[in-house]
């Protein structure tokens, strides 16, 4: 349910970078490689036990070493994150080994190394169909990690829309509760008309001398 404009790259190679700076006892390269992904969602099923699975990114780690022969260094893959913002997500790579000292010296002195024909492998085959996938007999080891730093935007015509709603709501509730003190407003200077009324007549009720009475003792 994901998809791309027909401009856009889906694969792509990093420049070369040289291992010159150590961590404690790794080696670092810094590619510094930028890259821009858009993707497309259009929601199919809108059950709710149904959820949108986000794209996958997959790499490929190699060296090169005087002699300009290759090796498979590592292979890894991380989940886009699902959340907007920025992302520092440092990924474990892992390489396929075959067992024996001559597939050792065959890398160190000829280079190359085994390698996977379908990158999906890393995760679940493109061409799995199953419901387990075994990977019995499949020896790899750890090769190290990569460090990638993303920065996700998304839009959303439903994000816009719930804005929308949520302020004429906040202007309905302010023009309520601007009418609400208004009313209250209204209602005590109506109680205060009617307790003056009520005194009135009363006092009129009263007889005069009465009245004459009072005041001259107050």
């Amino acid at each position: 349910e994901w998809s791309s404009p027909a401009f856009q790259q889906l694969s792509g190679v990093t420049q070369t970078c040289a291992t010159n700076k150590t961590v404690g006892w790794d080696n670092m390269a810094y590619f510094c490689y930028p890259f821009t992904l858009e993707m497309f969602f259009t929601q199919g099923d809108e059950s709710e036990d149904s959820l949108p699975q986000w794209p996958v990114l997959y790499f490929e780690v190699l060296s090169l070493d005087f002699w300009q022969r290759y090796r498979v260094e590592g292979y890894g893959s991380l989940v886009l994150p699902a959340s907007p913002g920025l992302h520092m997500l440092t990924i474990p790579t892992w390489r396929p080994v075959e067992l024996g000292t001559v597939a050792e010296l065959r890398r160190f002195f000829i280079g190359g190394s085994p390698e996977l024909e379908d990158i999906t492998y890393v995760r679940i085959p493109s061409t799995f169909r199953g419901e387990r996938l075994s990977r019995f007999g499949f020896r790899t080891e750890t090769t190290g990690s990569v460090t990638f730093r993303l920065y996700c935007l998304q839009q959303s015509k439903a994000f816009l829309e719930t804005s929308a709603l949520r302020q004429r709501m906040q202007s309905v509730l302010d023009r309520l509760g601007g009418f609400s003190q208004q009313s209250s407003v209204y209602n005590v200077l109506e109680a205060f008309q009617r307790a003056r009324r009520r005194m009135q007549e009363a006092r009129e009720s009263l007889p005069q001398d009465l009245i004459s009475t009072a005041a001259s003792t107050v």
